[in-house]
């Protein structure tokens, strides 16, 4: 089912939309990250909305999910090259965030 967006601001904010996305890119831009271990990272994600991130997350094109044939099963999260592409935007919204922080928090301190 291909999409239709009305401009590129549109699109984007489609992929990565939710509480919880651009923390879990945040987390798998450190490297490749085990289920446990994403959700031990990201205080308050349940279980199951983890792994419904994770699946939209994987249609979109930006991760990739890697199982091991093994015993227990072992299932390894990473991000494909077009999930790296976020690492910019991640790190424009780190700054864009500490300044919104420092500004905010000096005007409620008055």
């Amino acid at each position: 089912m291909e999409r239709k967006f009305h401009c590129p601001v549109e699109a984007t904010v489609s992929v990565i939309n939710g509480k919880w996305k651009l923390l879990i890119i945040r987390e798998l831009l450190k490297g490749p990250r085990r289920f446990s271990q994403i959700q031990r990272s990201i205080p308050g994600i349940t279980q199951k909305m983890l792994t419904k991130q994770l699946r939209e997350l994987e249609r979109d094109g930006l991760i990739k999910r890697k199982v091991y044939p093994q015993v227990p099963p072992k299932v390894e999260y990473s991000l494909t090259p077009l999930g790296e592409s976020l690492k910019e935007v991640l790190e424009a919204m780190h700054r864009w965030g500490e300044m919104y922080i420092k500004l905010t928090s000096k005007s409620s301190g008055s």
